[in-house]
C-alpha cells in the first residue's frame, strides 16, 4: 500500500495504460483467515487490483442494482441486515394476520456459496447484460484471477469488492425464480441465507424440491441439507444473527457470547458504542446492562 502511494500518479497512469491497451492482467492474492464468527478464508488483492475493483463496482453497481428484486438485502445501498429483519417482521404480521394465524417460515442456506460459484455461469449471465467484448474480457480477467482449486474455474474470493456484486448478480436468477416463477410474495434473501413465509406449512414443504432443482440446474449450487427447516415464527426463527419472534427479537446466543468475549479482550469506548448500537435493534435490556457491567469491569482491570 505504502509503495503504491509513494508513486501514486505513476501507478495510476500505468494501470490506465494497461487497461487501454488490453495488457492488464490481474495479480495474485494475499491469503489469511478471520474468525467472525466462523473461520473464513479471505484472499486480498494488491492495491493496484483493488483500485480496479472499485472502478468496476462504481460503474456496474447502479445498473445491476436496478435489476435486483426489492427483497435482496446483502451488499446494497439503503439495505442491510436490520432492514431485512424489519421486512421479516412486516411479512410475519401480514402472513400471521397480526398474530391471529400461524405463520410458517421456510429458511434455507446455500452450501459453500462463494466457493461454489462457477465462472462460466457467471460470465454467461454478465454477457446477457453487457455487449461490449472489452468489458466482458476485463470482467473475465477479474473473475478468473481466483479459483477455489487450481484446476477448476470455480469460486470467488471473499476479499474482493467485486465479489459482493458478482454474487448478487449470480443469485438474482434465484430471486427472480422465487418471485416470478414460484410467485412467492414473502421472500427475503441476504447473501446465501433466505426465508419464505406462508400460512401453509405443506405449501412450503412443496417448495423445497423446486428450489433445490433450480439452484442445481441453473446455477450449479446446492441447498445446505443441514440448514434448511420449516418452523413457526411463534417458536422463534434464527435469521441474520437474531432470534425472531412475532412481537420481539433477541440476539442469537452465539452472537451474544462472541460479543462478551470481544468486550473482554478489548474494552474500548468504540467497541462498547458499536455493540450498544447493535443491541438497540432488539429486545435486549438485560443484555445491555450486562454488557455495560462487563465493560466497566474489564476497563478497570486493563
Amino acid at each position: 500500500m505504502r509503495n503504491f502511494e509513494l508513486a501514486l500518479m505513476d501507478n495510476i497512469l500505468s494501470l490506465h495504460t494497461d487497461l487501454a491497451s488490453g495488457r492488464y492482467k490481474h495479480g495474485g492474492y494475499e491469503s489469511f483467515f478471520i474468525n467472525d464468527p466462523k473461520r473464513r478464508h479471505v484472499h486480498k488483492a494488491n492495491v493496484r487490483d483493488r483500485l480496479l475493483h472499485h472502478a468496476v463496482y462504481r460503474l456496474l453497481y447502479p445498473f445491476f442494482d436496478r435489476t435486483f428484486v426489492a427483497d435482496s438485502y446483502s451488499c446494497r445501498l439503503d439495505k442491510g441486515v436490520h432492514k431485512a429483519i424489519n421486512r421479516f417482521r412486516s411479512f410475519a404480521n401480514k402472513v400471521g394476520k397480526n398474530d391471529t394465524r400461524t405463520c410458517w417460515v421456510l429458511k434455507g442456506d446455500i452450501r459453500k456459496f462463494f466457493a461454489s460459484i462457477y465462472h462460466s455461469v457467471l460470465k454467461n449471465i454478465l454477457a446477457e447484460y453487457i455487449s461490449d467484448e472489452k468489458i466482458l474480457a476485463l470482467l473475465s480477467n477479474v473473475i478468473d484471477s481466483y479459483k477455489t482449486e487450481p484446476d477448476t474455474a470455480v469460486g470467488l474470493p471473499l476479499g474482493n469488492l467485486t465479489s459482493q456484486l458478482f454474487s448478487n448478480i449470480y443469485l438474482n436468477r434465484f430471486d427472480q425464480f422465487v418471485k416470478h416463477r414460484l410467485k412467492e410474495k414473502y421472500f427475503i434473501r441476504y447473501a446465501d441465507d433466505f426465508v419464505i413465509l406462508s400460512e401453509n406449512k405443506i405449501d412450503l414443504q412443496k417448495l423445497i424440491k423446486p428450489l433445490a432443482d433450480f439452484l442445481n440446474s441453473e446455477l450449479r449450487l446446492v441447498l445446505h441439507p443441514d440448514k434448511i427447516f420449516i418452523k413457526t415464527i411463534g417458536s422463534g426463527v434464527d435469521f441474520l444473527g437474531w432470534n425472531l419472534f412475532p412481537e420481539y427479537r433477541t440476539l442469537r446466543q452465539t452472537t451474544e457470547k462472541r460479543m462478551f468475549g470481544k468486550i473482554k479482550e478489548n474494552p474500548s469506548p468504540l467497541s462498547l458504542k458499536s455493540y450498544l448500537g447493535l443491541l438497540s435493534h432488539g429486545n435486549t435490556y438485560k443484555t445491555r446492562q450486562k454488557l455495560l457491567n462487563d465493560y466497566w469491569l474489564w476497563s478497570e482491570i486493563y
